[in-house]
């Protein structure tokens, strides 16, 4: 198919554009995971970000017509998604999360975690009366899991936690655009290794972690746009629990009495349980799609915290 500046010569409106983005998109079998999960709405999320319109947009709005220089902005848009199957996050250098914007670029990966929506229930009723004074984001990224939940415990301070200098960079940009300077600090550590052993290291009411998870099997098939991603926000060892492991080890020392760890562990969901069967983890129903993610309190993160441990030695 033909996609030089002439290919949308007679395309007028806004609703021209997404109907020609959608069928271009169907017709190159592009994967989408990062946002959308159809031709259609990857092409309604592109059209609306390039020309920085509202969601909400009123339905007549479709019909405007675009500039000459909206719709050679639209029409490379829509050739880079295609010849360089880069995600749209990637080209537009923003993703949406918890129903706010965040800034990404190939130094993170793209949100896309359904721990949005326990945030946007602020992960009731399990949390109960429980007061979020601090809360930890671990394996943060661009910080959109921490910085969302911040905003929902609008008391509460966040740390953000990464062992990638590039993806606090990123997270720091965050944390400007949403004005939470006074209550979000970033911190390069691997895992939990920067907070310390002694008396005086942070107690957090939620610890919030989506490490990373893909197994070596999925690593090796993973569609092109993911490849795009830094490897080292998905590859997680032959079972996918590398990480999952060693928080699940760790997680009782920085936790409050009355704290939960939540921790995102995909599709390794299923070698977590055959690992541990007897943790009475908790598997929240999400009911906008998604799973993997574990809820599991303070008092048995301690309860179990030896057998963690010790799983974790034999299987190193």
């Amino acid at each position: 198919m033909n996609y030089s500046d002439k290919s949308y010569n007679g395309l007028k409106t806004v609703r021209d554009f997404i109907r020609w983005a959608a069928t271009c998109f169907s017709k190159e079998n592009l994967f989408f995971g990062h946002g959308s999960d159809n031709a259609l709405d990857e092409a309604l999320h592109l059209v609306f970000q390039a020309l920085n319109l509202p969601w909400d947009l009123p339905d007549n709005y479709l019909s405007a017509r675009l500039t000459r220089a909206e719709k050679a902005q639209v029409s490379q848009l829509i050739q880079q998604r295609i010849k360089e199957r880069k995600p749209l996050a990637y080209l537009v250098n923003q993703a949406w999360f918890c129903g706010k914007p965040y800034y990404v670029d190939e130094r993170v990966l793209i949100p896309r975690s359904p721990i949005g929506e326990l945030i946007n229930r602020q992960f009731q009723p399990w949390l109960g009366n429980t007061e979020v004074t601090r809360l930890l984001d671990l394996c943060s990224g661009c910080g959109c899991i921490g910085l969302a939940a911040a905003q929902v415990f609008d008391q509460a301070v966040v740390d953000l936690l990464d062992i990638s200098a590039d993806a606090l960079e990123v997270a720091r940009i965050n944390i400007d655009r949403h004005e939470l300077w006074d209550r979000a600090q970033t911190i390069r550590s691997d895992l939990f290794a920067a907070l310390g052993t002694s008396v005086e290291k942070p107690e957090y009411q939620l610890i919030i972690s989506n490490p990373p998870y893909v197994d070596a099997e999925d690593m090796s098939d993973i569609p092109e746009e993911f490849t795009h991603e830094p490897e080292i926000g998905l590859a997680a060892g032959t079972d996918g629990l590398d990480f999952a492991r060693i928080i699940l080890a760790t997680a009782a020392n920085y936790l409050a009495a009355d704290g939960w760890l939540v921790l995102e562990v995909g599709n390794s969901q299923w070698a977590l349980r055959e690992t541990f069967p007897e943790v009475p983890f908790i598997w929240p129903e999400l009911e906008e799609g998604g799973h993997g993610i574990l809820m599991l309190p303070a008092v048995d993160c301690h309860k179990y915290q030896e057998t963690f441990k010790s799983r974790m030695k034999s299987n190193s």
